[in-house]
């Protein structure tokens, strides 16, 4: 399960991302990224955040922490741009908190090397969640002190979006044309032979700890952990092999 916290004080928005994420300080007086539950993509976007960051994570991959962030509408009262205001107060409750990295930079894959081992596990990770966000154009990766971190997942997943197709899914190969990492060599071979064996366990986890209050009312299912279940089938059928959905990368 994700760690609970409380947001304290809301400190600025982050316009970089679609959603304008915000930074919160929370009452374990750490920084956090907030993903609004109300923001327009909904709350699908943070299943997806914490199922692929979570996975990410248990696999040994550089994912800042998550946290279920609580947040009282009040403290829009503090921000004076309508628009954010408006977005806050539809996100009272639970919301996605990822630890505030101090310091990064955003990943430039001309400017930052990164080993042919991490590259590749990095690539593995993003063929099997169907990572559509990690291009050279918007790596969603950052350097800090530390070395890489990966960064916003939540348009991952995208056979959740239809379920009724979501077979179909399983065995799309991932399309690595424009991935950030491709300049590093991957080594995929490698990757593969690492995280597969590991990955039924960190999946377990990662499916744990999303919470069951995003998991209701879909349609279809009765319940969390029915729909729990879709989630571990649609990734344990991908799992599987032979995994002809990791792509074809030139080392």
């Amino acid at each position: 399960m994700l760690t609970e916290v409380t947001a304290l004080r809301y400190v600025t928005p982050l316009r970089e991302g679609g959603s304008m994420p915000g930074l919160i300080e929370a009452d374990d007086r750490r920084l956090y990224v907030l993903k609004w539950c109300g923001a327009a993509q909904g709350r699908k976007a943070l299943i997806a955040e914490v199922l692929a960051g979570e996975l990410g994570r248990g696999l040994g991959l550089p994912v800042p922490e998550l946290v279920l962030l609580d947040l009282d509408p009040v403290l829009a009262r503090s921000e004076p741009e309508v628009q954010i205001q408006d977005q806050m107060r539809a996100s009272g409750g639970a919301n996605l908190g990822m630890a505030f990295v101090s310091g990064a930079l955003n990943f430039d894959p001309l400017c930052f090397d990164v080993d042919p081992e991490l590259a590749g596990q990095v690539l593995w990770f993003d063929a099997l969640i169907g990572n559509v966000d990690r291009s050279w154009r918007n790596p969603n990766m950052l350097m800090a002190a530390g070395g890489l971190r990966l960064i916003d997942h939540g348009a991952t997943l995208i056979f959740h979006h239809h379920w009724p197709g979501a077979a179909g899914w399983i065995p799309r190969r991932y399309d690595a044309g424009d991935h950030a990492l491709l300049r590093a060599a991957p080594d995929l071979k490698a990757a593969d032979a690492e995280l597969a064996p590991r990955a039924a366990a960190a999946l377990e986890a990662a499916l744990e700890a999303v919470p069951d209050v995003w998991l209701t009312d879909e349609p279809g299912f009765e319940g969390p952990e029915a729909l729990r279940a879709a989630y571990r089938a649609q990734l344990t059928a991908r799992l599987a092999g032979p995994r002809d959905w990791l792509p074809e990368v030139a080392r």
